[in-house]
């Protein structure tokens, strides 16, 4: 994601973002507390495809909506969660991280770091609570782990570098 901001002297302030989907949004905040969203045509820049304006009071509801503070959805409703001194975390593997394709089994992870795996969510949304060592880690996944958090970063590093 890409994020440029700018000042309109005698208007506001101007975002622009441009989205990991190819999307190009403008946002304006007004002085007066308008806001407008200018959602950009992406084979012409200085073309707008459709645009809204909200007030102050509809502009903070829709903030909290995107934000996740009326509702969160369910495979995103805690990405952290601590019990004492246990911290349960969802870490998105990529395909560039170090443990990709290979087993749990081989990284030795509860040996090198003091965290496990307690469940791994593939990309098609399919969980797969309580992984073998023969499990294999792919990208695009999502590993539920559970530790103090000490042992969590040791863990990320392991996962990050396929190595301590």
């Amino acid at each position: 994601m890409n994020l440029r901001e700018s000042d309109l002297p005698g208007i506001g302030r101007k975002y622009e973002l441009h989205t990991r989907s190819g999307e190009r949004l403008v946002i304006i905040i007004h002085n007066d507390e308008r806001r407008e969203i200018y959602h950009m045509d992406p084979d012409d820049p200085d073309d707008i495809l459709s645009t809204v304006t909200f007030d102050d009071d509809e502009a903070r509801m829709i903030s909290a909506i995107l934000a996740g503070i009326t509702y969160k959805p369910k495979a995103l409703e805690q990405l952290e969660m601590v019990l004492d001194d246990l911290v349960i975390e969802w870490i998105r593997l990529d395909a560039s991280c170090g443990c990709v394709g290979r087993p749990i089994g081989e990284l030795d992870i509860r040996r090198k770091t003091g965290a496990i795996i307690i469940a791994i969510v593939e990309k098609n949304k399919a969980a797969i609570i309580n992984p073998g060592p023969h499990h294999i880690l792919t990208g695009g996944t999502t590993a539920i782990v559970a530790g103090e958090r000490m042992n969590l970063h040791k863990l990320k590093m392991l996962l990050q570098n396929g190595s301590e």
